[in-house]
């Protein structure tokens, strides 16, 4: 597999083709032309084949990609086959959410332990995930390999548990806590959640398809039609 330094954008359209892709072979489709690709994203074929070629050739000319072994490079390209350890910080209503309902070991993470100032629940077992208390931090990730952090702290604990982390040698973070954590030449690699951008972003095009609605009747109402 060809890794060179490839646009976010690229990188962000990748979980994409994987959805999909997964979606085809529920279907029961084992081959797919950039064109039907395409098709079902929103994207051009030029776009799809561009996407690709950052990292290899996986289609053939006249048979476009199998699906089985484009899902299997793309799933290596995200580094699915590695893995990679994970913890999460904070047990609250997310992070019990997550826990509960999003199935790691599917996207190649082992959700190892987690870790909280609670004291009813530390000690507890919540889906197989051991909840052990912050105090244990430093320490266990002394004797074990973590390679991300999931943190759903309360807001005023993001910065410092954040330093805690690094501190400690976590260098990646999926952050759901509603507070940038990006900072200028850090060397932690931080994926920032925040749940309002996207109802954000759907408000803006539904105010947009209101605002055209209107101007249409204002433009027929002046027209006398």
């Amino acid at each position: 597999m060809k890794r060179v330094k490839v646009s976010n954008n690229v990188i962000r359209r990748l979980p994409r083709y994987l959805r999909k892709l997964d979606e085809l072979t529920e279907n029961g489709i084992s081959r797919v032309s950039s064109f039907e690709l395409g098709s079902q994203l929103g994207l051009t074929p030029s776009q799809i084949r561009q996407d690709f070629s950052c990292f290899g050739e996986f289609g053939q000319q006249g048979y476009g990609y199998n699906v089985p072994a484009l899902r299997s490079e793309i799933a290596s390209i995200l580094g699915m086959d590695r893995g990679f350890n994970a913890i999460m910080i904070g047990v609250g209503n997310i992070g019990r959410a997550l826990t509960e309902n999003f199935n790691f070991s599917e996207w190649g993470f082992r959700l190892i332990a987690a870790f909280d100032v609670r004291p009813e629940i530390i000690g507890t077992m919540f889906h197989d995930v051991p909840i052990l208390s912050m105090d244990e931090l430093a320490q266990y990730l002394s004797e074990h390999k973590v390679d991300v952090a999931v943190l759903t702290v309360p807001k005023e604990a993001a910065v410092p548990v954040t330093e805690m982390l690094t501190a400690n040698g976590v260098e990646a973070i999926w952050n759901f806590t509603n507070v940038e954590l990006t900072a200028p030449d850090s060397k932690i690699l931080v994926e920032n959640v925040h749940f309002s951008d996207s109802l954000l972003s759907l408000s803006y095009f539904v105010s947009e398809r209101e605002d055209e609605r209107a101007a249409r009747a204002a433009r027929a109402e002046r027209s006398g039609v």
